[in-house]
């Protein structure tokens, strides 16, 4: 044991000199992000972890996601600790644009967000000493060494929730070269909640102690309604009238080339059902006006605000921030980013919450244990379809059949209600005992 922490500490300290060496090209590379519209034009220098905003006084917790996805999953468990623990702040931070700009809409009044800092000891060093963090919870795969151990050195409490990392991620830190310094790293840890069991093995075989090791249950099951602004709702009901009457379902979340699968599917459909309407929600709204030109004619965007008239068939979602109001204007939702080897998935609890008839794809990566949960709830919960004619025939039966459409999302409701209680008084009593505790001591 003692020779494997040595090792992780030469391991870090090799890591750490070769950051610290990079620092250069890696300011030059943020700025040129910056200049492709890929950071933030005016909050960029977060990133280096130079703050905009003055820190408050008193004890701080600072959540951190890597992006859209991670950090609305933090959400509940932050407007719990605020309840809980008013006197704490609450800090919040993602690395991506696109968590900014939903995120920061969705997060309650008096939490601090600000964007990451980069893993250099610079940008690390900054932000710590400014901030001065009593605990750190970062959310599902966010282990960087000079965060860690920076936050260690510094006497500050560090916990991990939703923890998970992908199976090519396993492999790759369970080897020689790199099994020292995660080691080492997750050694720093109070508390490590997994995602699922085979997750909780897995870092146990990378060292982690199995007595910070708790359950809690998935957070992403922790669906939680948002405050909308008056002008999203209006938006909303309007396409909710314009769909009046008209037979709807929907493909979220999809990746680029899904999106010939999924219009070869609506072809197929309107010979069936020619007053049928596909809505489509592209993963990168960038993606929807290249989804738009494919489809040809008869197609609206939602980023020009395009209605749906008489003989337009195709709905394509290029904005972001949307997609749970929208599963509640579609009967039906097939989650993509599953359609092809190499995808992993997306969340498909948000479409179970709206009571949608749910489908996915075949490679759905770590959201495989969400698949099975619910299936084991109620196998008609969700369905996993392999391609195209598998999804067309499945649709095919759910637009020509109400009661086998209906049993779906009954029973895809049915999982949500029974998988979502009380994940978050879990994670909120996990965090209290083995993290407030002893960093507000």
């Amino acid at each position: 044991m003692a020779a494997t922490e040595a090792a992780g500490k030469l391991a870090y300290r090799i890591y750490r000199a070769v950051s610290y060496g990079a620092e250069p090209a890696v300011n030059l590379h943020l700025r040129w992000r910056r200049l492709r519209g890929r950071e933030h034009s005016l909050r960029w220098t977060e990133r280096l972890g130079l703050p905009s905003l003055s820190r408050p006084t008193g004890p701080l917790l600072w959540f951190h996601a890597v992006s859209l996805g991670e950090g609305i999953t933090a959400i509940p468990i932050i407007k719990e600790c605020i309840k809980q623990r008013p006197d704490v702040n609450v800090l919040m931070t993602t690395t991506t644009v696109s968590a900014f700009e939903v995120i920061s809409k969705r997060l309650p009044s008096g939490v601090i967000y600000q964007f990451a800092p980069l893993d250099t000891p610079s940008a690390v060093g900054a932000f710590l000493d400014y901030w001065r963090p009593n605990a750190i919870i970062l959310i599902e795969s966010e282990l960087w060494p000079n965060l860690i151990m920076g936050a260690s050195e510094n006497g500050i409490v560090l916990a991990l929730l939703n923890a998970r990392m992908s199976s090519k991620s396993f492999k790759k830190f369970s080897g020689p070269l790199l099994l020292p310094l995660i080691s080492l790293m997750l050694s720093k840890f109070s508390l490590i909640v997994p995602l699922s069991t085979m997750q909780a093995i897995h870092f146990q075989l990378l060292q982690a102690s199995p007595y910070i090791i708790k359950f809690s249950g998935d957070l992403k099951y922790a669906v939680e309604e948002f405050d909308a602004s008056e002008g999203e709702l209006r938006s909303i009901q309007d396409l909710k009238l314009q769909l009046a009457h008209r037979q709807v379902w929907m493909a979220s979340s999809i990746h680029r080339g899904e999106e010939e699968i999924m219009l070869g599917v609506h072809r197929v459909l309107t010979e069936m059902h020619p007053d049928i309407v596909t809505i489509i929600v592209p993963r990168n709204p960038q993606h929807g006006l290249e989804i738009a030109q494919k489809a040809g004619q008869n197609v609206a965007l939602r980023s020009r605000q395009e209605n749906l008239k008489p003989g337009t068939n195709i709905y394509v979602v290029d904005t972001l921030g949307e997609l749970r109001y929208l599963y509640r204007l579609t009967p039906i939702a097939v989650v993509g980013g599953s359609f092809f080897s190499g995808l992993a998935g997306h969340n498909i609890f948000e479409a179970a919450a709206a009571g949608c008839a749910v489908l996915t794809g075949r490679h759905v990566g770590h959201f495989s244990h969400m698949v099975l949960e619910m299936q084991r709830l109620n196998p008609l919960s969700v369905l996993q379809v392999s391609g195209k004619l598998e999804l067309e025939k499945a649709l095919k039966e759910l637009f020509s059949d109400a009661k086998v459409l209906e049993a779906r999302r009954m029973a895809a409701k049915q999982a949500f209600c029974a998988l979502s209680t009380g994940i978050v008084a879990n994670v909120w009593s996990l965090l209290n005992v083995h993290v407030l505790n002893q960093a507000l001591c």
